[in-house]
């Protein structure tokens, strides 16, 4: 079992940056990507971006060029930088493993004021 704990999350103006920041615990040698997936009020889950083991990543249209996803493999720890943000992007951002099973966070609330 993975234990994935975020942190980060907060209010900021729009036009503002943030970084989030989510560590895995446990059965860590079972991961074969982490990514961060964001849900809005009312509107399903959906990725935001992610990263393989191999470093290869993959970002939503909406956040290329504004958003960037790293990993520090030592600490098990994925992060990802946000620029530019919009208000319409308040959302819970959510981190999630993928492996033999995938694992979810409990999510952070990131609120972009107008």
């Amino acid at each position: 079992q993975v234990h994935l704990v975020e942190s980060g999350g907060g209010l900021v103006q729009a036009g503002g940056s943030l970084r989030l920041s989510c560590t895995a615990s446990g059965n860590i040698f079972s991961i074969s990507a982490m990514g961060w997936y964001r849900q809005a009020p009312g509107k399903q889950r959906d990725m935001v971006a992610v990263m393989a083991n191999d470093g290869m990543t993959n970002y939503a249209d909406s956040v290329k060029g504004r958003f960037t996803i790293s990993r520090d493999n030592a600490k098990n720890t994925v992060y990802l930088q946000m620029n530019s943000l919009k208000p319409e992007k308040t959302a819970v951002y959510y981190c999630k493993t993928r492996g033999g099973m995938d694992y979810w966070g409990k999510g952070t609330l990131v609120t972009v004021a107008s």
